[in-house]
C-alpha cells in the first residue's frame, strides 16, 4: 500500500539503509505482531522505533528495563484517590500503539512475563479486571547480544511470542559517511506523521484478502516441519511458526503491493520468523553453528510449490 512505502521513505530521513530491516518491522506493526530487534549498542535499534512510530502517527513509550524494575511499573498499579475514596487505575507505560522495551533482558523473569498477556491478548488483568490496550499494538523489544552479566535469557514461551526478529548489523561504510554527513538532521529529528491507527487498522483486516494457494500453505508447514526433524535442532517451531511465517508473508507482499503471497515471500519471513523459534543441540551449538544457519539450510533443501 502506498501510504506504507510513504512512512518508509519518511523514516529513510532519519535511519540510513536497513530498508528490508524497517520494512519486515512495518509488516510485523500491520501484522499485529511484535518484534525483537538484536544487535550491538549504537546500531539505532532505539531510534529506529521511535522513528517509525512518529511517522506513522502512533503513539509510542519506552520502558527502559533494569534488574529492579516491577510488573506494576510496566502494566499499571491501583491509586488511592482521597477526594473519592476509591482506587483508581493508572495505566503504566505499555498502553501504548509501539512499546519499546529496551534491553528487556535485563528485566527479571516476574517482569518479563507481565507481557505474556498483553502481547498475546492486547489485554491487561490487575486485581480481577481487564483493561484492553488500544489497536494497533506492537512491542518491540531490543536485546544486546554481547552481553551476559546482569541479564535473564527470555523463556521460550516469550520469544515464541515475537512474530519476528530481526538482525541489526553495522552500517556500511558508505551508510557511515551518509549518517556523519547527515548528523545534524538526524538530530534535530524532523519527522513528519504520514499515516495514523487507522491505516493500520484497516490493513489488518485487507490482509485476510491476501490470497495464498493451497500450495504455498503446505510450502509453510513443511519449512516449519522440517524444523521439528533436523537433526541438529532439539526443539522445533511452534504452530506460532506456520501462522506467523504465513502472516508476514501477506503482509511483505501487501507493502508491495501484490494481493498474493509468491514462495518468495514465505523465503523472506521464514528468516525472520523461524531462526529464534528452534534451538539447537547443545554439541552443535558449541561447534559454532547458528540457528539461522539452520534454517537457511532448511529452506535450501525443502523444494517450492
Amino acid at each position: 500500500m502506498e501510504i506504507f512505502n510513504k512512512v518508509l521513505e519518511e523514516v529513510g530521513k532519519i535511519i540510513v539503509g536497513k530498508r528490508d530491516e524497517l520494512k519486515t518491522i512495518l509488516a510485523v506493526m500491520i501484522s499485529g505482531g511484535h518484534v525483537m530487534l538484536e544487535g550491538v549498542p549504537g546500531v539505532a535499534k532505539t531510534l529506529m522505533a521511535k522513528t517509525l512510530a512518529r511517522a506513522s502517527g502512533l503513539s509510542y513509550s519506552r520502558i527502559q528495563f533494569t534488574p529492579d524494575l516491577l510488573p506494576t511499573d510496566v502494566l499499571g498499579t491501583y491509586v488511592y484517590n482521597q477526594v473519592s475514596g476509591d482506587f483508581e487505575f493508572r495505566k503504566g507505560p505499555i498502553f501504548a500503539n509501539i512499546v519499546l522495551a529496551d534491553e528487556i533482558n535485563r528485566a527479571s523473569p516476574r517482569t518479563q512475563s507481565a507481557f505474556l498477556e498483553a502481547m498475546q491478548e492486547g489485554q491487561v488483568t490487575l486485581w480481577g479486571n481487564t483493561y484492553i490496550i488500544d489497536k494497533p499494538f506492537t512491542v518491540v523489544a531490543t536485546m544486546n547480544p554481547i552481553e551476559m552479566e546482569g541479564v535473564y535469557p527470555l523463556p521460550e514461551a516469550q520469544l515464541d511470542r515475537f512474530m519476528a526478529k530481526v538482525i541489526i548489523s553495522y552500517p556500511s561504510r558508505d551508510e557511515m559517511l551518509e549518517i556523519i554527513d547527515n548528523l545534524r538532521d538526524i538530530e534535530d529529528f524532523k519527522v513528519d506523521p504520514v499515516a495514523d491507527s487507522n491505516y493500520f487498522i484497516r490493513a489488518r483486516e485487507e490482509l485476510w484478502n491476501i490470497y495464498v494457494d493451497e500450495n504455498v500453505k503446505r510450502y509453510v508447514i513443511d519449512i516449519v516441519d522440517a524444523t521439528r526433524n533436523h537433526p541438529y535442532i532439539r526443539l522445533g517451531a511452534s504452530p506460532r511458526g506456520v501462522i506467523y511465517t504465513l502472516s508476514l508473508a501477506k503482509a511483505l507482499a501487501y507493502i508491495d503491493g501484490y494481493d498474493y503471497v509468491s514462495p518468495d515471500y514465505i523465503k523472506k519471513a521464514a528468516l525472520y520468523t523461524l531462526p529464534h523459534r528452534i534451538i539447537l543441540k547443545s554439541e552443535y551449538r558449541l561447534r559454532g553453528v547458528t540457528q539461522d544457519e539452520v534454517v537457511r539450510s532448511i529452506l535450501d533443501r525443502v523444494r517450492p510449490p
